[in-house]
């Protein structure tokens, strides 16, 4: 029974030792230009080792016996072998130094600079660049004792007239890679900014927006609801003495403008405090056409006549289109409630085939003392209405009276 755990747990602290600490170098082609040139002559300077060192092929003082193709084409081979892999360094490093590796295993003990250079390069480019820190140093332990342990004869030594090369080379090195870091460095730094910079216009454009999405939902929904209850209440006051039961149905008309001004703000407020993280909370939907009698009604009660039409074949519409209509007979019969005397309206609703239109007129006269609004509800309206290619026109009509049309284009059935 304890087997399947001891056996689980080593499998997992294998793949924890195996997984790498970050994504695979992805080198650019200067890079891989310089590893296929430094590949070459790495592999030209071995096989020269082979042919003048060993063979005496170009120096035939260094040899007292006859060459056969089996004298060089071993060492060849592994020189080639320790070489070529050289050109993939930076993208498969710790595979490179396990070829390499085995080239060094063939490596003839009396002969280590054959493949001495290409050990050091490929076990640098291993600690470089290889994202699997475990089996690197593993490997590169493996490495050390290799070349300790499997030569007879001294490793190579630098010669003293390339010495300052040596010393030069490195510095040269290290002082451009600093510079080209310091430049990308102020180069992300740069992109940094510039990008906060943009995510915060957006957020500032996201929050305007946001802002005057609420101002025109609460306007819609305050200032019919209010309109509402303020005629209604001056209603009752004005025959609570001589009318008992008249101004009874005035308030009863007032408690229920207030209820339902109240539903209209709750829903509006959980949309803006709900949290993702709790159920969804118990609202009630967005108001569209069905709603428009019920709207139509509350007016009539309040003492403006309405007549209501519907012409065309009605269809299913997106939830936006309903609402932007309905906030549109909301907005004009508000209008008309605050702003006319002795006026009678008319809503009419045409379902069109490539369109959806929205009318509402009245014969009514400006009151005495009328206050002028602010416009925001027809610039809302105008705004709701563009989101869906929709365009409102309102303003007064020749014979008296006033008129708001909202068309909205619609896709063909």
């Amino acid at each position: 029974m304890m087997s399947v755990p001891v056996a689980r747990r080593l499998r997992d602290g294998g793949r924890q030792l195996t997984r790498p600490s970050g994504p695979p170098p992805r080198p650019t082609r200067l890079g891989q230009a310089f590893d296929a040139a430094l590949a070459l002559v790495v592999g030209i300077s071995a096989v020269y080792y082979v042919l003048d060192n060993m063979l005496g092929l170009i120096s035939p003082s260094r040899t007292t016996h006859p060459i056969g193709v089996g004298d060089w084409i071993g060492p060849v081979t592994v020189a080639v072998l320790a070489a070529a892999p050289l050109t993939l360094r930076r993208r498969y490093p710790l595979a490179v130094l396990w070829i390499v590796l085995a080239a060094v295993l063939a490596t003839p003990h009396d002969a280590p600079r054959l493949t001495f250079y290409a050990g050091v390069i490929a076990a640098y480019s291993a600690a470089a660049y290889s994202p699997y820190r475990i089996p690197t140093l593993a490997s590169l332990v493996v490495a050390v004792l290799m070349v300790n342990t499997r030569t007879d004869a001294p490793l190579p030594t630098v010669p003293t007239q390339y010495a300052p090369l040596l010393i030069l080379v490195p510095i040269v090195v290290a002082a451009y890679g600093l510079r080209t870091w310091k430049h990308r460095t102020d180069q992300t730094r740069t992109q940094l900014s510039t990008l906060e910079q943009k995510q915060a216009e957006s957020l500032r454009r996201a929050a305007e927006h946001e802002r005057a999405r609420i101002a025109r939902e609460l306007h819609d929904v305050v200032t019919h609801n209010v309109s509402m209850m303020v005629i209604q209440a001056g209603a009752a006051r004005k025959v609570m003495a001589t009318a008992p039961d008249q101004a009874r149905e005035a308030l009863l008309s007032v408690e229920a403008g207030g209820r339902a001004a109240m539903a209209e703000l709750r829903h509006v407020m959980g949309l803006l405090t709900m949290d993702t993280n709790t159920d969804s909370p118990d609202l009630t939907p967005q108001p569209g056409l069905p709603q428009v009698p019920a709207l139509i009604d509350r007016v009539r009660d309040a003492g403006t006549p309405v007549e209501l039409t519907v012409t065309g074949k009605p269809r299913p519409l997106p939830p936006g289109v309903e609402l932007a209509a309905y906030r549109v007979v909301q907005e004009a019969l508000t209008n008309i409630m605050k702003h006319t005397t002795g006026a009678t309206a008319t809503v009419a609703i045409d379902h069109g085939t490539d369109h959806f239109r929205v009318e509402i007129t009245n014969t009514g006269s400006p009151s005495t003392g009328a206050t002028t609004g602010t416009g925001q509800g027809l610039i809302g309206l105008r705004e709701r209405l563009t989101v869906y290619r929709g365009t409102l026109r309102a303003g007064p009509r020749p014979h008296g009276g006033y008129r708001v049309t909202a068309l909205i284009p619609l896709e063909a059935p």
